[in-house]
C-alpha cells in the first residue's frame, strides 16, 4: 500500500463519514415521518420485499467479487483491453442473471395474495412497491455494472458523491411528499423511480468521463468467457460463500421467532439496529482499504504484504474494540431512552451479540486479504458453517432460548471465521507461518483486557452520569467513556505492537501530504 494507495483510501473513508452521517440523519426522519404519516403496516410491507429481492438477488452469485479480484492485476499494469474484456464478461453474465431475478419475480409475485393476506392493504400496494424496488436491482444488472471498475481501482469516493447525493435529495422530497401531498405513498414509489434512473444516468456519465476507453459489451462477453475460465470458477466457489453469508445474517429472527415471540423477535431487532449501524460506521471508514489491498497483493512482495496486513489488523482492532466495548456499556441506556426499559435483553444474550460483533467486524482484515488472492476455494467451510449455524441455534434454542439461539451462531463463527480463516490465509495466501498471526493477537486481546479493566475501574471511581436519565447525559457519557476506553487501547497497542506505531505515521504522513 504505497502512498497513492493510502491517499485514495483517505479520500474514499472521509467521503463515505460525511455521507454516513447525513444519511444517518435522513433515514432517522425519514422512518419517524414514514410511521408517521402511513402507519406501520406500509414500513413492514416494504422490509418483507426488500428482504424477498435480497432473496433474489442470490443469484448474483458472487460475480461482482470474482470480476473485481480479477481487475486488480490489469488495472495495477493499466492493461486496458485486458480490463475491457473482464467487463465485457461480468456484463454478459450479468445479463442472464437479470433474466433469472426477472422469472424468479414473476413466479414471487403470483404468491403474493397468500403472502400478504394478512396486511390489510391493497395488493397494489405490494405489486407497486416489488416492482419499483426490483428495478434498481435490475439497472445494476443491465446498465451500471461497469462501475466495478471504480471500486477496484479505490475511486469508490467518487460513486458515493454521486449516487449518496441522487439519495438523499430523493430521501427529502419524498419526506415532504409523504407529510404534505395527498396520496405521498403514490408520490413515495414515484421519487423512487425516478432516482433510480437518476443514478444510472449519472453514474453512467461518471465512468464515461474517468474511463473514455472503456468500451465493454455483453455479446463480447460471451466470445470471451472461455479465455477467462478463472472468473467462472470463482464465480462457483463465491456461490457457497454468500449463501452462507445469508444463512449467517437472516436465520436467526426466524429461529427466535420460533421458539418466543414476536415481541423478543423486536427486542432482538432493536439491538440489531445499534449493531448494524455501528457496523456501517466501521465500513465507511475500512471498506474502501479493500480495493487497496487488491492492488497491493497484484504489485507487492510478501514482506511488505505482511507488513500492511499486520498494520491492518492493528488499526481495525483498535476501533473494533473500542466499539463492542460502548455497545455493551452504552445499549441498555440507550434502548432505555429510546423505547423503555421493558425492551431491555439481558446482560448474557447482550454480551453474546457483542461478541458475535466483534467477529463480524475483526474477519474484515483476514477477508480482504483473501478475496485479494481469490481464496474462495474452501466452498466447504461456508457449508459448514451454514449447518452449523442453523443446527446449533435450533438445539441450544430449544434448551435455553435466544442466549442458546446466539450461542449456535458465536460457535460457528468462532471456528470457521475465528480459526480456520486466517489459517487459510495464512497456508494458502502469505504462505508463511501462522505463529506470527497468534502472538499479535495474543498481544492484541491482552492489550484489550487491561483496557477493560482499568475503563471499567475508572468509570465507576470517577464518572457519576447516568447515561438512561436524558440525552444529554448519555451523549456525555459516552463520549467520556468511550473516549477513555480508545485513548487507553491505542496507547497499549502503540507500546505492544509494531503494526500501530507504523499504521499510526502512515496516516500522519497522508494527511500531511493532503
Amino acid at each position: 500500500m504505497n502512498g497513492s494507495r493510502t491517499q485514495k483510501s483517505i479520500q474514499n473513508v472521509r467521503i463515505a463519514l460525511v455521507y454516513y452521517f447525513i444519511n444517518l440523519i435522513i433515514n432517522f426522519l425519514s422512518r419517524k415521518v414514514f410511521i408517521e404519516y402511513l402507519g406501520t403496516e406500509i414500513l413492514g410491507l416494504n422490509t418483507t420485499i426488500v428482504n424477498l429481492l435480497q432473496f433474489l438477488n442470490l443469484a448474483e452469485l458472487g460475480i461482482g467479487a470474482a470480476i473485481s479480484y480479477t481487475l486488480y492485476e490489469p488495472l495495477a499494469n493499466n492493461n486496458k483491453n485486458k480490463i475491457n474484456e473482464i467487463v465485457s464478461i461480468q456484463g454478459y453474465m450479468y445479463r442472464r442473471i437479470a433474466g433469472f431475478v426477472i422469472g424468479g419475480a414473476f413466479i414471487l409475485m403470483c404468491f403474493f395474495p397468500l403472502i400478504f393476506a394478512k396486511t390489510g392493504l391493497p395488493l397494489w400496494y405490494t405489486y407497486s412497491t416489488f416492482i419499483v424496488l426490483l428495478s434498481g436491482s435490475l439497472a445494476g444488472y443491465y446498465f451500471n455494472y461497469r462501475q466495478i471498475v471504480l471500486t477496484a481501482d479505490q475511486k469508490e469516493y467518487k460513486i458515493t458523491i454521486y449516487v449518496k447525493s441522487i439519495t438523499i435529495i430523493k430521501s427529502a422530497l419524498q419526506i415532504l411528499a409523504i407529510a404534505y401531498l395527498p396520496e405521498g405513498y403514490i408520490w413515495w414509489l414515484c421519487l423512487e423511480f425516478i432516482a433510480v434512473i437518476s443514478m444510472t444516468t449519472a453514474v453512467n456519465r461518471l465512468i464515461k468521463r474517468e474511463y473514455p476507453w472503456l468500451s465493454a459489451r455483453a455479446k463480447t462477453g460471451k466470445e470471451l468467457k472461455g479465455k477467462y475460465t478463472g472468473i467462472i470458477q470463482k464465480t462457483k466457489q463465491l456461490f457457497f460463500h454468500k449463501v452462507g453469508s445469508y444463512v449467517l445474517t437472516q436465520t436467526s429472527p426466524v429461529v427466535i421467532y420460533a421458539y418466543t415471540t414476536l415481541t423478543m423477535v423486536a427486542i432482538y431487532g432493536n439491538y440489531m439496529l445499534i449493531i448494524m449501524g455501528i457496523i456501517a460506521l466501521l465500513a465507511a471508514i475500512f471498506n474502501s482499504i479493500s480495493a487497496g489491498v487488491g492492488n497491493l497483493v497484484a504489485s507487492s512482495n510478501k514482506k511488505h504484504i505482511l507488513k500492511v496486513f499486520e498494520e491492518l489488523f492493528c488499526s481495525r482492532f483498535l476501533f473494533t474494540g473500542t466499539a463492542c466495548y460502548c455497545t455493551y456499556k452504552l445499549a441498555p441506556a440507550f434502548i432505555t431512552l429510546w423505547v423503555g426499559s421493558e425492551y431491555l435483553l439481558d446482560n448474557l444474550s447482550l454480551a453474546i451479540m457483542v461478541a458475535i460483533m466483534y467477529i463480524n467486524l475483526i474477519r474484515t482484515v483476514v477477508d480482504s486479504f483473501i478475496n485479494a488472492y481469490g481464496l474462495f476455494q474452501d466452498i466447504w467451510a461456508p457449508v459448514v458453517e451454514a449447518l452449523l449455524n442453523i443446527g446449533l441455534s435450533i438445539l441450544l434454542g430449544y434448551w435455553w432460548g435466544i442466549s442458546g439461539i446466539l450461542c449456535g451462531v458465536l460457535i460457528s463463527l468462532l471456528l470457521i471465521v475465528f480459526t480456520w480463516k486466517p489459517v487459510f490465509l495464512f497456508r494458502k495466501g502469505f504462505q508463511a507461518s501462522i505463529r506470527s498471526y497468534i502472538y499479535l493477537y495474543i498481544k492484541s486481546i491482552l492489550a484489550l483486557l487491561i483496557t477493560t479493566g482499568l475503563a471499567v475501574y475508572i468509570s465507576s471511581r470517577f464518572i457519576s452520569i447516568d447515561p438512561a436519565s436524558s440525552y444529554a447525559n448519555f451523549i456525555l457519557y459516552a463520549a467520556l467513556t468511550g473516549g477513555i476506553f480508545f485513548i487507553l487501547l491505542f496507547a497499549l497497542l502503540y507500546l505492544f505492537n509494531k503494526g500501530t506505531r507504523d499504521f499510526t505515521k502512515r496516516i500522519i504522513r497522508s494527511c500531511t501530504y493532503i
